[in-house]
């Protein structure tokens, strides 16, 4: 029996196209070369392919020529290991962990556009809580799809998480009723799924405003997360959904999903220098398991290799 892979090796499988961006032979990079600057222009084409954004490459560049210079770094491979350290300095502000201990029920609003893997990250995320020891209890409140509503109660019936849904109504309600659900029962955690919007439906983008607002007159201090769910295979895309997003609701986090290996992980510097929102999960696989705590030196070892 093959041994499962720990939750680095699993990581770093997800980051792969990004390193194989970032070591490209065509230019050998960080391969017997001295640091030059026809090594930098390789290593700015590199992060720029690898979703880095140009804000965030512009500020690694700084970084590693200040590096270079100040530990006379003269070997690229000496350059390779100064890069992950800079990666993990450009991240650390983006790490910050769930407390779910702050209220009772403790409510997580989870957003994002259809396909973003929202309501599997949601599930993933239920188990992970109760690996923690925590209750939790789901929120079906995507009421226009009656396939996310399906798939949200598989989700419960996996984890033996009671969900609260309605078939059609107001997404609203469903959240409301969550909410009344939980105390009535102890829950710890309410997981509340939205519709699925893209950042340019305004008049749609309302409506999970209207969920929000309906959260905390059902319980005061309620959502007390939101989170977006962001696909990793969207590159620069997920700026512009964080921004949009961020806008509208008021992110306290984020969940970056399906680092597969063809993902190009690197849009994490980019959310990093243009919309510093935490990164709280990412998600690597479609196993239940597969969702896990962001860590900025972790992520940033898997990234450049």
């Amino acid at each position: 029996m093959v041994a499962a892979l720990s939750w680095a090796a699993r990581l770093k499988n997800g980051l792969a196209r990004t390193r194989e961006v970032l070591n490209t032979p065509v230019s050998e990079l960080f391969v017997r070369r001295r640091v030059d600057e026809s090594l930098f222009e390789d290593l700015q084409t590199a992060l720029l392919q690898a979703d880095c954004g140009v804000a965030a490459t512009d500020w690694l560049l700084e970084s590693l020529r200040e590096k270079a210079r100040r530990e006379r770094i003269e070997d690229a491979e000496a350059l390779k290991r100064a890069l992950t350290d800079s990666v993990t300095e450009l991240l650390r502000p983006l790490e910050r962990s769930l407390d779910v201990s702050r209220a009772r029920p403790f409510t997580i609003m989870i957003a994002g556009v259809n396909g973003s893997g929202k309501t599997t990250s949601i599930g993933k995320l239920a188990k992970w809580l109760q690996s923690q020891g925590k209750s939790v209890l789901l929120a079906a409140g995507d009421t226009f799809r009656a396939a996310a509503r399906e798939q949200l109660v598989v989700w419960g019936e996996r984890n033996a998480v009671p969900v609260i849904a309605q078939a059609g109504g107001d997404p609203g309600a469903v959240i409301y009723d969550a909410l009344n659900a939980a105390r009535s029962r102890g829950a710890d955690v309410v997981i509340a799924d939205t519709a699925g919007r893209l950042p340019t439906q305004l008049h749609l983008m309302e409506e999970i405003r209207k969920v929000k607002r309906v959260a905390a007159k059902a319980q005061g201090d309620a959502p007390h997360e939101v989170l977006l769910v962001l696909d990793a295979n969207t590159g620069q895309n997920a700026i512009a959904q964080v921004k949009a997003f961020d806008d509208a609701l008021g992110l306290t986090g984020l969940v970056l999903t399906k680092l597969d290996g063809t993902a190009k992980g690197g849009v994490v510097c980019a959310i990093a220098r243009e919309r510093p929102v935490p990164l709280l999960f990412v998600g690597v696989g479609e196993d239940i398991d597969d969702l896990r705590p962001f860590k900025a030196q972790e992520f940033a070892e898997a990234l450049v290799g």
